[in-house]
């Protein structure tokens, strides 16, 4: 008799303790369902934003390599132009790369300046070296892109940081 009445007493303590373990179990699914949304979302960031600076990288890397042959085909021109080797060099692939690079409007070139290079470029023969002004324009050229390509380089390290 002693035993139903203790068991009698904590009846109401029992299901009191089963009703409290049962919010908390719901919380708890509650909790977890929000977590794994949560996760989703998180997941689903992670890789826009990895799509996005794939494609930032993607560009960087273009832009960088059209600089490089850019500037290569500047420093190539400005030697050729220094040693007195215009003809030769009017036949090169680098002039090639000026003559695209002139006409194209892809370097920001004043109109007479892009005049004289791209007269030069089809002309150069009667190029007289000693001017000068072709090769300073190539050298003013030359050292914007490498600003330039400069700049990207640092906004990509940035972004490549921050990532």
């Amino acid at each position: 008799a002693a035993s139903i009445e203790t068991a009698t007493s904590k009846e109401p303590a029992v299901s009191s303790d089963i009703e409290t373990s049962e919010e908390k179990l719901d919380q708890s699914k509650a909790d977890l369902k929000s977590a794994q949304e949560d996760r989703t979302s998180a997941k689903a960031a992670i890789s826009d934003a990895t799509a996005l600076r794939k494609k930032e990288a993607g560009a960087f890397a273009a832009a960088k390599a059209e600089y490089d042959t850019n500037i290569a085909a500047i420093n190539k021109a400005v030697a050729a132009l220094e040693k007195g080797m215009t003809g030769s060099f009017l036949q090169t692939s680098a002039a090639d790369i000026l003559r695209k690079l002139a006409v194209s409007g892809k370097a920001e070139i004043p109109d007479y300046d892009r005049r004289e290079l791209t007269s030069f470029l089809a002309e150069g023969a009667a190029y007289a070296p000693q001017s000068g002004e072709v090769t300073g324009i190539l050298k003013e050229i030359g050292d914007e892109m490498s600003k330039t390509l400069a700049e990207l380089t640092s906004t990509e390290e940035e972004a490549i940081k921050s990532f």
